[in-house]
């Protein structure tokens, strides 16, 4: 039984990329320890990479209040005024992760989530194990 941090995923497919990279948060507590997990990650594989990372300004407090619409909104409005540069986009946060897939859906721009690393490394895992 493979065990497989869900960081990991995320991490691998982003250190992948050699493009510039924004990534978001709205949590202001879980950049550091992320990015500290992250660099060390990028770090061990030997990759070198061109990252920002931007907090979304109060907005984790909507999420905690279970102010989820005005989370998502928040985070989709900022979604869209950052879109237009000329970066890839990811969010770091599972609780993110609705308001970017609609954001991605109407501008076709794919947006990175951890989510969806984590169940295609999951998928890739399971064909391996059927082989």
């Amino acid at each position: 039984m493979p065990v497989i941090k869900i960081d990991e995923p995320y991490f691998e497919h982003i250190c992948n990329i050699q493009q510039p990279q924004t990534i978001l948060f709205t949590n202001p507590t879980t950049v550091n320890s992320t990015m500290k997990r992250f660099n060390q990650y990028a770090y061990n594989h030997q990759k070198s990479l061109d990252v920002d990372v931007i907090v979304i300004n109060n907005t984790f407090e909507l999420i905690m209040q279970g102010r989820k619409h005005e989370y998502n909104q928040k985070i989709s409005k900022f979604l869209h005024k950052i879109i237009k540069e000329d970066k890839i986009i990811s969010v770091a946060q599972l609780s993110m992760v609705d308001a970017s897939k609609k954001v991605e859906y109407m501008t076709s721009k794919p947006i990175i989530n951890p989510l969806d690393t984590l169940i295609s490394s999951i998928v890739y895992q399971l064909k391996i194990e059927k082989k």
